[in-house]
């Protein structure tokens, strides 16, 4: 698979304000960086869990949406950045404990948007969430897209 990533695969920059933010706070940790998919973790406890004591759809699209974010940033030039503008996610699977994995995937990187595929599994990679993330791509201020 070729190589989709324009900015270095290093999360290091955010890590300052990661804690500060619901990333941190729901305890999501990225894993694993390939050429053109991202895996990130987040725990199924106390932070992430509805009250019937499953992992909330919630948690589920905060993780889904954390991953295509990310992966927009490093797909584009430092000309542009990107905006969520649609996340859509089916619940699949409960899962009470442990942690589950996510994984981002482009489906379509284009000029104005990209359209992300996350899927999320459980510790026995059985999926518990598939979701789909649309990114508005914007140009930096004082910069046209065209």
């Amino acid at each position: 698979m070729q190589q989709i990533w324009k900015q270095p695969l290093d999360i290091s920059p955010f890590e300052p304000v990661i804690d500060k933010t619901i990333v941190g706070h729901m305890g999501i940790e990225f894993t694993e960086f390939g050429p053109d998919y991202i895996c990130a973790t987040m725990p199924v406890d106390h932070r992430t869990v509805q009250p019937m004591g499953i992992l909330h759809g919630g948690a589920s699209v905060v993780l889904a949406e954390t991953l295509g974010s990310v992966a927009s940033y490093l797909a584009l030039d430092s000309d542009h950045y990107s905006v969520g503008l649609e996340i859509s996610a089916n619940h699949l699977k409960q899962v009470r404990t442990g942690r589950v994995t996510g994984t981002v995937r482009p489906v379509h990187l284009g000029r104005t948007t990209h359209v992300w595929d996350i899927t999320i599994e459980n510790a026995a990679k059985e999926k518990v969430c598939v979701s789909r993330l649309t990114m508005a791509v914007m140009p930096v201020a004082g910069r046209d897209i065209g």
